[in-house]
């Protein structure tokens, strides 16, 4: 990994924008995969080397889901930022690309999201969940051999697992390309002009650990989603 992922960086913290591709933390699954927690481990700060707390991730994305992530360098900032994010105080926007004309040009999905008892791999929205919501705002639609999509900017306000796919996908908007929830084949025929799923973290917004002051940085949309949506026809705007 190029050290021009860090797109920023002081004596407390890390801003990385994460590439897809990458797996975020360490497991017995990832020996021949690249993980960022591993490239971490080289780098020289206190939390580098703590298994514990994960070389100082402080939250996750998906392995395909490419954007910002923050890493914390000291034990406090670790601790101050996993509460900024349990006490919902990190502003997050995500980009996805989701099947279908959605119908509101914005909105609010709040349903409860947990893990599926007859499937342990994937989560969806079930009684009994986890509170989850998110706000969304289409910002552009196009269309392709007569389906349509629609760009949406998504405000997650709690951080579920898979929570933006599946609160989407419960709309009857599957995001593109997604092999565990869109469907095998719809997924398939995605990867023809897409090449992995549509999600970017682009955005993220919160209070620094020292000095009370607000930071926002922003991850621009990388080139293979780039690509995929100038393969697509603009629908203009009613």
């Amino acid at each position: 990994m190029d050290e021009s992922i860090i797109i920023f960086e002081d004596e407390h913290l890390l801003v990385i924008s994460k590439p897809s591709g990458w797996i975020v933390n360490k497991a017995s699954t990832t020996t021949d995969q690249p993980v960022l927690q591993t490239w971490l481990e080289d780098k020289k700060y206190p939390l580098a080397k703590d298994e514990q707390r994960r070389s100082g991730i402080v939250h996750r994305l998906d392995k395909e889901t490419s954007g910002i992530l923050l890493v914390a360098k000291d034990k406090d900032t670790f601790s101050y930022l996993q509460g900024l994010f349990k006490e919902r105080k990190v502003k997050k926007e995500y980009l996805a690309l989701v099947h279908g004309g959605v119908v509101l040009d914005k909105g609010v999905i709040n349903l409860p999201v947990g893990r599926l008892p007859w499937n342990r791999e994937k989560f969806g929205v079930i009684p009994g969940g986890r509170d989850a919501e998110t706000k969304y705002k289409v910002v552009e639609r196009y269309q392709r051999n007569g389906n349509k999509f629609s760009l949406v900017k998504c405000y997650p306000k709690t951080g579920r697992t898979h929570q933006i796919r599946i609160h989407l996908g419960y709309m009857g908007h599957s995001l593109v390309a997604d092999t565990k929830y869109a469907g095998r084949k719809t997924a398939r025929k995605d990867r023809l002009w897409c090449p992995r799923l549509f999600l970017h973290a682009k955005n993220i917004s919160f209070i620094h650990p020292k000095g009370n002051k607000m930071l926002s940085f922003k991850s621009e949309l990388p080139t293979d989603l780039t690509v995929a949506l100038l393969g697509l026809e603009k629908v203009p705007q009613s």
